[in-house]
């Protein structure tokens, strides 16, 4: 493995790119710094945030590099989506995915992503909160959606770093 390289948007995916970075001993880079940085075709990690299943920047980076695991950063728990990302962003079924729960920090966000996740926020918000037997993760997923919130830890790598460990990549 040659780096990881990520997208980011509030910071979360970054920090998540350094946290594996330094654990497996490995350069991390924006998709915008790799350019100058790492060569094309090399083979890396890459991390990047979900909107609505699609993972941003893993298009770009699917051009230049030979992607060997992907980790996906969003609001959901540590594990779920997995099957969603992967049929949204078509990634061969032998590309391990990763998802990875970051948090939710709405003036972080700019432009037309502060909109739709106002509007989200506004429509899935009030749907949990009329809800009358919301399980612990809607819970949390309303409290982030009204206060914010960050789940970034070691802990939500364990199985990213297993698989590194078992050398599949």
């Amino acid at each position: 493995m040659e780096a990881i390289v990520y997208t980011s948007n509030t910071g979360t995916t970054k920090e998540y790119a350094k946290l594996l970075g330094k654990k497996l001993s490995l350069p991390v880079y924006s998709i915008d710094e790799a350019k100058g940085k790492v060569e094309f075709g090399s083979k890396i990690i890459y991390l990047g945030w979900i909107m609505a299943s699609g993972i941003k920047g893993y298009k770009k980076a699917l051009k230049d590099y030979d992607i060997r695991a992907i980790g996906a950063v969003g609001m959901g728990k540590t594990g779920t989506q997995e099957r969603e990302v992967r049929t949204k962003n078509s990634i061969p079924a032998l590309t391990p995915v990763f998802t990875l729960q970051g948090g939710f920090d709405i003036k972080k966000l700019h432009g037309i992503y502060k909109l739709m996740m106002k509007i989200m926020v506004k429509i899935a918000g009030k749907g949990l909160s009329n809800k009358q037997d919301r399980t612990e993760e809607e819970d949390q997923m309303l409290d982030m959606m009204l206060n914010g919130g960050k789940y970034v830890s070691e802990k939500n790598l364990e199985s990213f770093l297993d698989w590194y460990e078992r050398g599949e990549e």
